[in-house]
């Protein structure tokens, strides 16, 4: 069993940055992929980024790349998400995932595991 708590999120101005953060704990997890996903008010869950714990290789939604970075502290048990020239558009219910599949997954049914999420706003 694997727990993530996000936490970060919050009220920006568009143009600004927020970090995310994602806390991960339980069992060993060195196999796993993290991944942040992220749902706007009516819409679906999508994917914004992952990364492989072992190697640390990213991989980003195309609308994302050059924006967003993702990246983790094995020593910390930490994935994080530097969120860099946000726009209104970003606004969204972050969440932090993980699992264990060799491919980058982008859909949100084959993840294993969810934290609760953290909500980023960007006002215009």
């Amino acid at each position: 069993q694997v727990q993530l708590v996000e936490s970060g999120g919050g009220l920006v101005q568009a143009g600004g940055s927020l970090r995310l953060s994602c806390e991960v704990s339980g069992r060993t997890f060195d196999s796993y992929n993290m991944v942040w996903f992220r749902q706007a008010p009516g819409k679906e869950r999508e994917f914004v980024a992952a990364i492989r714990w072992s190697s640390g290789a990213m991989y980003y939604a195309d609308s994302m790349r050059g924006r967003f970075t993702i990246s983790r502290d094995n020593a910390k048990n930490m994935v994080y998400l530097q969120m860099n020239s946000l726009k209104p558009e970003d606004t969204a219910v972050y969440y932090c995932g993980a699992h264990t599949r060799t491919v980058v997954e982008t859909s949100p049914s084959s993840i294993d595991y969810w934290g609760q999420g953290t909500q980023v706003t960007v006002s215009s």
